[in-house]
């Protein structure tokens, strides 16, 4: 029975204090909240159906995203919801879904997947980023779906792999939050990315929490989350694979939490790099914890160029598992991206107060814990406490590698620390 049919029966009824009178009046008042609850409902979700897209994976939905983010965005809901539905494959050209909102408390519920054009021929200009989220305060994004950046035509002509004079030196990052704070994603894939996956930048109280990241080791600088200018940032149960780095953490950062994460294929979890162009480096309160690293190129990394100025401070990497992982510890204070191009300086990041503790597993390099740190400022107050790596072949041994690094050793050390005492 339709509510206005309902409507029409309690119409026939006679009202008055006897049992059918109140029977009907029950009826009545049930049937006007239910009809009330439904154009609540409708007016807190945004379907982009409702908007015109196809979701066959070759129509433009781009418009129907517009404009389904714009009415979610002015909603006066309190909880407006833009939805992607599931078993959709929508084709998105890069979009920005930008912000103030009224609510705040906006949420997307992905379930579907969003498809990026199909190689570098596919986009209209050269637009450096996919999916942008700007100036969101309180955005909320769940459902289990894809961002799907659609990347192996980049990825067969990056210039890091393919040289030449048709190559591409850049390629678009698949998602991007940017100055936006309270953000909480959850349960959301990411694959494919032409270049880096995700960015965080100059924002705040951002939250990863079991986000699947993936592309193959092969992809060129396809970090998995890089974190720039922001602060309170946290990635928690999550798993990554990727070309670069599994997390980098840039410049102008402070508190970062980075907890229950396997990293691998990647370049490890890295701070940095910092400092090419001669800035004043700030990053302060990294903590890295029971993170699994897989057969990655490096593991728990600090990475600073010779230019930098400015210090990295209070940073934790603890509770590491290693599997047949290269460079398992190291800090690097003479990275460069291309070999004998960069010069010797009289400046260096100071990095100061880096615990690495609890750490086991295999090494599938001879030096398994290596502080190479500037000639010019010392790493000082770094603390090596129950440290228990192997190489990954059998028979083999690992060693520590120190240069101008003071702290302490506290407990099991193998390697052997190299460390000169803080004193």
């Amino acid at each position: 029975m339709t509510w206005y049919s309902e409507l029409a029966f309690v119409g026939n009824c006679q009202t008055g204090v006897d049992l059918v009178g109140s029977i009907c009046i029950l009826i009545l008042l049930s049937t006007l909240a239910t009809h009330i609850n439904v154009n609540a409902d409708d007016q807190n979700t945004f379907n982009v159906l409702n908007y015109g897209a196809v979701g066959n994976g070759n129509s433009d939905d781009s418009l129907a995203f517009a404009k389904a983010w714009n009415d979610a965005c002015k909603a006066n809901a309190q909880t407006p919801t833009m939805i992607i539905p599931k078993g959709k494959t929508f084709l998105v050209h890069p979009i920005t879904f930008s912000g103030p909102c009224k609510s705040s408390n906006i949420s997307i519920q992905l379930s579907g997947t969003i498809k990026a054009p199909d190689g570098p021929s596919a986009w209209t200009s050269e637009i450096e980023r996919w999916i942008v989220f700007g100036n969101i305060t309180g955005l909320n994004i769940n459902g289990r779906g894809l961002f799907d950046g659609n990347g192996q035509k980049w990825w067969d002509q990056s210039c890091k792999h393919h040289p030449g004079k048709d190559c591409s030196e850049r390629a678009p990052t698949a998602v991007s939050f940017i100055q936006c704070n309270n953000v909480h994603i959850n349960e959301i894939y990411v694959e494919r990315s032409p270049q880096v996956h995700v960015v965080v930048d100059y924002s705040q109280d951002v939250h990863f929490k079991s986000v699947i990241i993936n592309s193959p080791e092969t992809s060129p600088n396809t970090d998995g989350i890089h974190i720039a200018n922001s602060h309170d940032v946290s990635v928690l149960t999550s798993v990554i694979a990727a070309g670069d780095d599994c997390i980098s953490i840039s410049d102008q950062t402070s508190n970062i939490s980075v907890t229950y994460v396997t990293c691998g294929p990647g370049h490890g979890i890295s701070i940095g790099s910092l400092g090419k162009n001669g800035e004043e480096v700030k990053v302060e309160n990294i903590t890295v914890r029971h993170v699994n690293f897989y057969k990655t190129t490096n593991g728990a990394r600090i990475k600073t160029w010779q230019a930098g100025k400015g210090q990295v401070q209070h940073v934790e990497f603890s509770y590491m598992n290693f599997t047949e992982v290269q460079n398992p510890i190291i800090v690097d204070q003479y990275y460069c991206d291309q070999k004998d191009v960069c010069a010797k300086t009289s400046t260096g990041v100071h990095i100061n107060d880096v615990r690495y503790l609890n750490a086991t597993g295999t090494s599938a390099t001879d030096v398994a814990i290596n502080l190479d740190c500037s000639n010019n400022v010392a790493c000082t107050d770094i603390k090596l406490e129950n440290i228990e790596l192997q190489s990954a072949t059998e028979g083999k041994g690992v060693f520590s590698s120190c240069k101008n690094a003071f702290g302490v050793a506290k407990g099991n050390c193998k390697p052997k620390s190299c460390l000169k005492s803080n004193s």
